[in-house]
């Protein structure tokens, strides 16, 4: 039996973990471009460590390494600072820490382990992931000493895998608190905007979208969003410049930079790494036109994101269709990092997976499709017109779903089915309830309308009678509440971005009122997971498992220490910052 065709449509833990969990070691590829000498560049300086790249990862390393006492500097592509970190929601995911803690979460270090353990598997060394766990707290503790960053519990946010060992219901991720982003001065214009704009006039953190989308039919959710625009008003009366999310990590760990006098190139592209007698002794870039050296006295730290914009790699490394189209990510993630680190010698892992998520293809940018897909009263269907997955389980999983079964049964693109119904009540994307969508969504094929489900099969091209047998069968589920199919509801991660006045599964209403809609949803991502092979201490390492003396890895230029698995929000930029200060106080204490 395929593992697409498990009851309840879970995934396998030997689906999620197979492939290059062990470690593939990925050769050269052919047109990458060849090392340069750097004997004879002009030198643009030297420091004890040379950090690449601007994000959540490299400014957690150089803030470290800082503190610690070394010279830095940060290079970074893009005239912005922040990356796709500042881009994102920021939820962060550090078990036991300080403000998990103080908040009465009742994690300890054993359920983390056997949590961790169980989401990530056998494909990543013990010794990686009790490091990730042994240094999170620590570094968390850090930054909030050596910045203005604070956080807060994302109260209800579940881990993504809840009822595994260690797993909590109630989760442990947390977000940066409000920052007033006058503390950048004039940095704060270099800041990379977000992915998702905050509408004017309010202040809103990650945890608060899931009651804005319901702000219409919940009272919970009208009196977070009068909260919002309280909170904003009072930041505007205040003279502030409110932060929040990724543009408040970002800001926070620039401000941090600032205050330790680290200086931040920006429009400084990687070009090479310069080696020496087999160590990395510093960089290659290019700085306003010049193309020189930085030496780095202890080590070079790479922390300048995954390949999601860079057709070739995707082509080469994952399964197809792929894009640089569908990703989130941000735009100078073009593996940089990752191609120097391989001609320096380093050992690739975990090329072919992403941090997925399903997104529809908007014609000014793909929208990552979190609360829409979960909601009650919608479904997701494939080329045939059937269901195939629990539309409310983890996004990662939901992806690998799409494309373990695309080769024998077409599900990419698949379709998002709801109705007028559900328009009525939620919020989709900016979209208030109600409200047409714009027509240019309609003209690019990312969403079509019908008066009727046979007609809307017409329009998206699936069979009209397996679409009606589905929508028919979905509202029995809805009706008894419970999904024999696919188990939607059965985990506390499916109820969180859901409608808790819906009964008796807050996750599934039927679908009754005309006119219906589909919206075409396709792997998108958050970014890449391959990278750099990397140990406990965040250096980088060959294949043949030696260390590459002065060369470290962190964020998404090093494969993931989550494996194949996602443990919860902020699985991405927990671990970027802890192994970015890991690395770093690897070279202060060698």
């Amino acid at each position: 039996m395929a593992d697409t065709d498990r009851p309840g449509g879970q995934l396998s833990r030997r689906q999620v973990l197979r492939g290059t969990a062990a470690g593939t070691t990925i050769a050269l590829a052919s047109g990458w471009v060849d090392p340069l000498s750097a004997a004879a560049e002009p030198l643009l300086g030297e420091y004890d460590v040379v950090v690449v790249g601007a994000g959540a990862a490299g400014m957690t390393a150089a803030l470290t390494a800082a503190r610690r006492g070394l010279s830095c500097v940060v290079v970074e592509k893009a005239a912005t600072f922040g990356g796709s970190a500042a881009r994102s929601g920021a939820g962060i995911w550090i078990p036991c820490n300080e403000v998990l803690l103080a908040a009465g979460v009742p994690d300890t270090p054993q359920k983390a382990a056997s949590y961790l353990a169980a989401v990530v598997g056998p494909g990543v060394p013990a010794a990686r992931r009790q490091a990730f766990l042994d240094n999170g707290p620590a570094m968390l503790s850090f930054v909030m000493a050596n910045s203005p960053l604070r956080f807060r519990w994302m109260e209800g946010y579940s881990d993504y895998y809840p009822e595994l060992p260690g797993g909590l219901a109630n989760g442990r991720s947390i977000e940066p608190d409000q920052l007033d982003g006058n503390v950048l001065g004039a940095e704060l214009a270099r800041l990379n905007p977000p992915y998702l704009a905050t509408p004017p006039g309010l202040v809103v953190f990650s945890a608060d979208y899931k009651w804005l989308a319901l702000a219409a039919v919940n009272a919970q959710g009208a009196a977070v969003a009068a909260e919002c625009l309280a909170r904003g008003t009072a930041a505007a009366l205040r003279g502030e410049k409110p932060l929040t999310m990724g543009q408040s990590l970002a800001g926070g760990l620039r401000a941090g930079l600032l205050a330790a006098n680290v200086p931040v190139w920006l429009t400084t592209p990687l070009v090479d790494l310069v080696v020496e007698g087999g160590r990395v002794t510093g960089a290659l870039v290019s700085r306003g036109g010049t193309t020189g050296v930085i030496k780095a006295r202890r080590g070079v730290i790479v922390g300048s994101g995954g390949f999601e914009h860079n057709a070739a790699m995707r082509n080469q490394y994952h399964q197809q269709p792929t894009g640089t189209q569908w990703t989130v990510g941000a735009r100078e993630n073009t593996g940089d990092g990752i191609r120097a680190g391989a001609r320096a010698g380093a050992a690739l892992d975990l090329m072919d997976d992403a941090w997925w998520g399903p997104a529809i293809p908007l014609p000014d940018a793909p929208y990552f499709c979190l609360a829409e897909r979960t909601l009650p009263g919608g479904l997701i269907v494939d080329a045939a017109g059937k269901r195939f997955v629990n539309e409310a389980a983890p996004y990662g999983d939901v992806v690998h779903v799409m494309y373990d079964r695309n080769p024998t049964d077409p599900c990419i693109p698949a379709w998002l089915i709801v109705d007028q119904y559900y328009r009525n009540k939620y919020l989709f994307k900016d979209v208030l309830p109600t409200f047409a969508l714009p027509g240019s969504w309609y003209a690019s094929g990312a969403v079509h309308r019908s008066a009727t489900v046979d007609g809307l099969a017409s329009a998206i091209g699936v069979p009209a009678k397996a679409l009606r047998e589905t929508v028919s069968r979905f509202n029995g589920s809805a009706h008894n509440g419970t999904d024999a199919e696919f188990a939607r509801g059965k985990s506390a991660y499916d109820h969180y971005y859901t409608d808790p006045a819906v009964h008796p599964n807050s996750c599934l209403a039927p679908l009754w009122l005309p006119p219906y809609y589909a919206f075409k949803i396709v792997p998108g991502d958050l970014g890449t997971k391959g990278g750099m092979r990397t140990d406990a201490r965040a250096r980088v390492l060959r294949p043949d498992g030696t260390v590459i003396p002065g060369l470290y890895a962190a964020g998404n230029a090093s494969a993931a220490v989550m494996g194949r698995g996602y443990a919860g929000a902020g699985s991405t930029i927990g671990p970027a910052m802890t192994f970015g200060y890991i690395a770093a106080n690897d070279i202060a204490g060698a």
